[in-house]
């Protein structure tokens, strides 16, 4: 994904060695426990974690975008020039807007498990709400 964003080799490097390298402690009733390598992931508050999100959903971005070109979803369209606009996206929440219909809860619930699988998040169905 970084290097379809144009990404240097050398900058890639980095981000996977920021990745690998992190490390994190415990405390426990006061007493500070022994640093330990995470076996993946970042830990939260991670400076990187903002920088990460976005580029890691441009895929999910992408792939709204090809199945609204591909009119498997319907987004809604707002302003005077009535641009369509199937998702929002603010730090950490997306919100998908589209045509009540069958199609477009069932295009956005595949495309939400395609990118589970590929990007290795966990999307939390508990958290989503369907509004009309």
């Amino acid at each position: 994904m970084l290097k379809g964003l144009g990404f240097d080799g050398k900058w890639i490097q980095w981000i996977y060695a920021c990745l690998e390298s992190a490390c994190v402690s415990v405390l426990i009733n006061g007493s500070l426990l022994e640093e330990f390598k995470m076996k993946r992931g970042l830990k939260q508050g991670d400076p990187l974690l903002p920088f990460l999100f976005t580029i890691v959903v441009e895929g999910l971005i992408g792939l709204m975008r090809e199945a609204t070109r591909k009119n498997l979803f319907s987004g809604v369209r707002v302003g005077e020039k009535k641009e369509e606009v199937c998702i929002l996206q603010y730090t950490d929440d997306t919100i998908f807007m589209g045509e009540a219909t069958i199609k477009n809860v069932i295009t956005k619930k595949s495309i939400l498990g395609c990118f589970e699988l590929v990007v290795g998040l966990k999307v939390n169905f508990f958290k989503n709400n369907l509004g009309v």
